[in-house]
């Protein structure tokens, strides 16, 4: 290959490694801004029990629809909501997969004595037994 294809080549690898970090940077932003607000955070725990129309969301919260539209909207940015209308209706659910990459993402920064610990933990359990004197 010629010096210059070699040279564009590797100047296309360094623009997509920095773009591929800066869509990262942002849609980590986006997360953590929805998770920010203790509204959204309510929100996407009623979404963890089942899907549910705008109208329903709204229902559990003292502030106007077009709030709780915004809250979605928000959420729906940073992928954590999926929305499907169907006909009238808004539909939202949890966007799962983006909940996986976000634990994934934690995970990356244990080491791995901590993430070894983590599963010793989740199986052995300890057991602890009280003994009451009956006297």
């Amino acid at each position: 290959m010629s010096k210059y294809i070699l040279n564009k080549t590797w100047k296309l690898n360094l623009l997509f490694r920095y773009l591929s970090k800066y869509i990262l940077i942002q849609r980590m932003n986006n997360l953590f801004k929805a998770f920010n607000d203790p509204t959204r955070r309510e929100i996407l725990e009623l979404l963890k029990n089942g899907d549910m129309i705008a109208g329903d969301i709204a229902d559990h919260f003292e502030m106007s629809k077009p709030s709780i539209s915004h809250h979605l909207d928000l959420l729906k940015q940073a992928d954590l909501v999926i929305s499907v209308k169907q006909g009238q209706f808004i539909n939202y659910s949890l966007n799962m997969t983006v909940m996986d990459e976000i634990l994934a993402w934690f995970v990356q920064f244990k080491t791995e004595v901590q993430k070894e610990e983590t599963l010793v933990s989740k199986v052995e359990k300890p057991r602890i037994r009280l003994l009451i004197n009956k006297n």
